[in-house]
This record gives structure tokens, sequence and C-alpha cells, in this order.
């Protein structure tokens, strides 16, 4: 064990302070699995948005972008996790863009075939329309169900998968012995509902912004948060169309917001491509944002 000791002047004198032992960090319980970082550009590096914030070996779903089920099965080999790709069982949507739900018929679906033992529910959250999209999801592959239940050779279970959606208002709309998860509203030009979300587990509050523009309720469920996860940021107000201005962050709406947050790291995700315009946004944040940022890739982990 290793001891500190250390002196310190003020005013032309030296004052010994005790020695302080430095005891090594206990690993978080707490991990933060990007699935998917990208925009609806059909980017092959970057799939549909879609994180997981994992407490102990029980994963939370932040947004269900295309390829959700494949990216989660990669994390899953790459972490080394003792987990299967059927384990997503919770999950939260920030709103009903199709970039953030085109990966919900193979959430409900793949989960559903993959699935050992008895079929577990989905419990999903989101905003109103949320159950009309389940509904209409599990009509649309019926057949398919129908085949999978009472079919030779490929039956999947001997139940039709069920999912359990809850429509939500802001506030407290989850807790359970790991987490608890707060929605806030999140302004995202003319949606009539979308939200961002809060997540207390244990020993770190993470907050993921969904897809937002101005005016952010971020600094506010932040305050100083252990790990922000903002979209947009890579685009100057110069560069930026009517549309992105109202819908998302610019690069200095976002250092306004970061600087405000307080966030001990800022994970940017909701990404496009690399080109000279994002480029220019990341270059401006470092010059605008005292804080650690980081701009996120699929499949990186955070503490």
């Amino acid at each position: 064990m290793r001891s500190n000791t250390v002196v310190a002047a003020a005013l032309g004198a030296c004052v010994l302070l005790a020695a302080q032992p430095v005891f090594p960090q206990a690993p978080s319980r707490t991990r933060v699995i990007m699935l998917g970082t990208g925009t609806p550009a059909a980017a092959p590096d970057r799939f549909g948005t879609a994180v997981v914030v994992l407490v102990d070996s029980t994963p939370y779903l932040f947004d269900i972008g295309v390829g959700v089920v494949r990216r989660w099965t990669a994390a899953v080999r790459n972490q080394g996790l003792a987990l299967a790709p059927s384990s997503l069982r919770t999950a939260f949507v920030t709103h009903l863009h199709s970039d953030h739900t085109l990966g919900y018929p193979d959430l409900i679906l793949s989960s559903w075939t993959l699935e050992q033992g008895p079929h577990r529910p989905l419990e999903v959250y989101g905003p109103k329309g949320l159950g009309a999209m389940t509904d209409h999801l599990l009509a649309a592959y019926a057949e398919d169900i129908a085949v999978r239940i009472g079919g030779e050779g490929e039956r999947a279970n001997d139940t039709p998968p069920v999912v359990h959606v809850h429509e939500i208002a802001t506030g407290v709309v989850y807790r359970d012995s790991l987490v608890t998860v707060t929605a806030f509203p999140a302004h995202h030009g003319t949606w009539a509902q979308a939200f961002g979300y809060r997540v207390q587990t244990p020993d770190r509050v993470i907050v993921l912004s969904g897809d937002a523009g101005p005016p952010s309720e971020i600094p506010d469920q932040c305050r100083g948060c252990d790990i922000l996860l903002h979209e947009g940021g890579f685009r100057l107000a110069a560069d930026a169309s009517p549309y992105y201005r109202r819908f998302h962050t610019t690069t200095e709406d976002l250092a306004r917001i970061a600087a405000a947050a307080r966030p001990k790291l800022l994970v940017l995700y909701h990404q496009p491509p690399a080109g000279p315009v994002p480029d220019r946004g990341y270059a401006a944040l470092r010059a605008l944002y005292a804080g650690p940022f980081v701009v996120a890739r699929d499949l990186d982990l955070f503490r």
C-alpha cells in the first residue's frame, strides 16, 4: 500500500498535511455499451441508435436502432459477458423516429426465437404511440409467429412473443433494485413527445439526451453526472440548416449545455460518418468546451 505526504505552503508557512493512504478504486458495477451511434445515414460502421446501461449482469436498453440484437451479441462476445443474445428484456425509447425504432421488430422476434427456456415478456417504456406501433408489428409478423409456434423443425417457442408496453410521462418511469430511470422532456422539433433519460445506478449517474434541440433540460438532469451521452455537436450553427437548429444540437449549443451540466465525461453519439463538416464541429467543440469529451463509436464501452 502506498501513502502520500502532501506539503502545502500558505503565507510563507509550511503546513504538513497528514499522510493519506491511496486505496485502489473498486471496479464500477456500471458499464455503458454503445451498440449503435449513427444517424439515419447508412454508414456501415455506425448502426442505429442503441445504448445499453449494464449494471452487474443486468442490461437496460435505451433506443432500439437497426441491428440492435446483432450489435448486442457482438458486445457480449467482445466483453466476455456471460449473457445470451436474448437477455435484453427491458428497453426505453426516447421517441418514435424510425432510426431509433427500426430494430424493434428485431428485438421482439430475434430475442424470442433465440430465447432458451420459458418465454419472458419484453418490458418496453416510451412515448404515446408505442403501443400502436407494437400492435402493428406483431400483426405484421403474425404469419411468421404462427409458423414458428406450430411448425415442424423451426419451432421457436410454445407461446407467441409478449411485449408489455408502458406509455410514459415525465418523472420516474422505472425502478428496481439496481436502477431508477427518470424521463424528462426533450425538445425535438415538431415531435409532440420525446424524452431524455436519467439513470441512477448504485455507483453512477448516466444521462442520455435522446434527440434534442434547445431549450435543454440536460443541465438540471446531469448536475455533474458521471457520463452524459448527448446527440449532435458535430455541426456548427453556420453549417446547420433551419431544420437541424430546431431538431438537433449545434456545436455552440452543446458547448453551453455541457459547461452548465458539468459531466465527468461527455460522450457524443448519434453521429454522422466522418467528413469536413463534423471535423469542423469537433475542432470547435474542443475550443469552446473545457471538459473531457469523446466521439463514441459502435461497441465502445465506458465506465
